[in-house]
């Protein structure tokens, strides 16, 4: 087993946090959770989880992920709303990353809301 700690900053093992829903074995059951497993598979270059995951009135033809990006963390300030038994939430978090050697942060309340029974990103606020 591989027990690596899992990029979303939960503290648990990416088996058993992320890893599951990345796998298609498992779906979040909130908006949080749908957020950190993006910030994830941002990490982990997984962009057909990130199309999978977004809202069909917003979501891009294709996603081209920038390989040069390094993602050092993610940081969760407040999440309303968008629980096991809401249809929309929301989640204000700040992610940081590299660049070239450079750092940056993006701040950013992100909209979200069940499409056919799951919870998928709509779009958000970047501070």
């Amino acid at each position: 087993m591989n027990h690596e700690p899992c990029p979303c900053g939960s503290g648990k093992p990416y088996e058993t946090c992320c890893g599951p829903y990345h796998a298609g074995e498992a779906l979040p059951e909130t908006a949080e959770q749908l957020m950190r497993s993006r910030y994830s598979a941002f990490v982990r270059g997984d962009s057909a989880y990130l199309l999978a995951t977004w809202h069909s009135s917003s979501r891009p033809a294709s996603l081209d992920l920038d390989a040069r990006v390094k993602w050092l963390g993610l940081k969760v300030h407040a999440a309303t709303a968008g629980g096991p038994g809401d249809e929309s939430g929301t989640v204000s978090f700040v992610a940081r990353h590299k660049i070239g050697g450079r750092a940056y942060r993006l701040e950013e309340t992100s909209r979200f809301v069940r499409e056919a029974g799951r919870w998928v990103y709509v779009d958000g606020d970047v501070s």
